[in-house]
């Protein structure tokens, strides 16, 4: 599991100071990208590495509790294999001890070809090991 979190600004606020929806996704996105940067990869750097890239192919979340300006978020991001091509990115939002948001995204796996197209592939069980991940098991 690995863990971060993000202060409310007003800006992610609506008028009522309340945090607007599509910033969670947003949050969502930045905490995945922060457990890559913390086991030394990024988006760039899979790409080298692996050949691949992780676009999002589904993503839902349940808004449990409303979050305001000056809150600070903490998250919690854990990953597990969803499929042979997918895998699954978990996030558990609290704010003191309320739960605020859980939600996820799935993520495929795409290799790159060498004119950029994209083609669905196994994850790499390499890439799952950096993150800790739980392997899919079908």
């Amino acid at each position: 599991m690995f863990k971060t979190n993000v202060t409310i600004e007003w800006g992610d606020c609506d008028e009522a100071g309340i945090v607007f929806y599509p910033n969670y996704f947003y949050w969502f996105d930045c905490a995945f990208q922060r457990l890559l940067r913390a086991h030394g990869l990024s988006q760039r750097e899979i790409r080298k590495r692996f050949g691949a890239v992780t676009p999002i192919v589904q993503a839902h979340s349940n808004f449990r509790a409303a979050a305001r300006y000056d809150d600070v978020l903490d998250i919690e991001v854990t990953v597990r294999g969803e499929s042979e091509r997918r895998f699954r990115v978990d996030y558990h939002l609290v704010c003191g001890d309320k739960v605020i948001a859980t939600g996820h995204e799935v993520r495929a796996w795409a290799k790159v070809g060498d004119d950029g197209s994209l083609k669905g592939a196994p994850v790499d069980p390499a890439f799952l090991s950096i993150l800790g991940a739980t392997a899919h098991v079908p």
